[in-house]
């Protein structure tokens, strides 16, 4: 397997979760010493402190996908370690995320970090579980599962006008299929009725083996799809 990796991105975003993550302490320190110290002055604090909470979020936020190790990417490519056949995947190198391409076809990949239990139900994805840190990531909303099936929607939706665009005129779009992969080993999922495919990242690989023995896709699409990639 071939990976492409822009990195970078990866350096440049892990420094902004860095250097945004320093300033938030700065920022609630500033904030906590002025609204101890000089209570004439308590709006100001409580302003400093909604900043302070604003700017440890976005540190979270790029710290989680770009600077804690191993990164979302780093444990794809190990999940993914061994696949037969001629597959490349794309990390921060396409337009989406993280992209696989091989004889399985075309696969955006959707990483999440949760941990405890994930369930499809109602039309609706939900979490439980995983302690109280989970919790409170959770009420927080930095790890949350969010809308896996509107996040794809986009991801699919952005992938196929690059497509439209990259592609030969009069050349037909590939399939372009979406896995949600979770990343946590002992994570439990429920969502045999879900629209989209979901596991554990340990099964990606024996899952895309297999769709690929049922689903073969043509070599000479998969080179035109590599060729509009590696113009990207």
């Amino acid at each position: 397997m071939k990976i492409i990796r822009n990195e970078k991105l990866i350096e440049r975003n892990s420094k902004i979760g860095q250097y945004t993550s320093l300033g938030a302490l700065v920022v609630l320190f500033g904030g906590m010493y002025i609204s101890f110290t000089k209570p004439e002055l308590f709006t100001w604090s409580i302003v400093a402190l909604l900043v302070g909470f604003i700017l440890t979020q976005i540190g979270m936020y790029f710290g989680n996908r770009w600077g804690r190790r191993p990164r979302p990417d780093e444990q794809l490519d190990a999940a993914l370690k061994g696949i037969p056949g001629e597959y490349t995947l794309y990390h921060y190198s396409s337009p989406v995320s993280h992209l696989l391409s091989g004889p399985a076809g075309v696969w955006v990949l959707l990483p999440y970090q949760q941990k405890g239990k994930v369930v499809y139900e109602k039309n609706r994805w939900k979490s439980s579980g995983g302690g109280f840190l989970q919790a409170y990531m959770r009420i927080f909303g930095q790890e949350g599962l969010g809308r896996p099936d509107v996040e794809a929607g986009s991801e699919v939706s952005t992938l196929d006008t690059f497509f439209k665009k990259a592609l030969p005129e009069g050349e037909i779009v590939p399939p372009i299929n979406v896995a949600l992969t979770f990343l946590d080993p002992n994570i439990e999922i429920e969502a045999a009725d879900a629209p989209l495919p979901a596991m554990q990242a340990k099964k990606l690989k024996d899952y895309l083996r297999k769709f690929a023995k049922e689903n073969p896709f043509p070599q000479i699409e998969l080179e035109k799809v590599r060729a509009a990639l590696a113009n990207e």
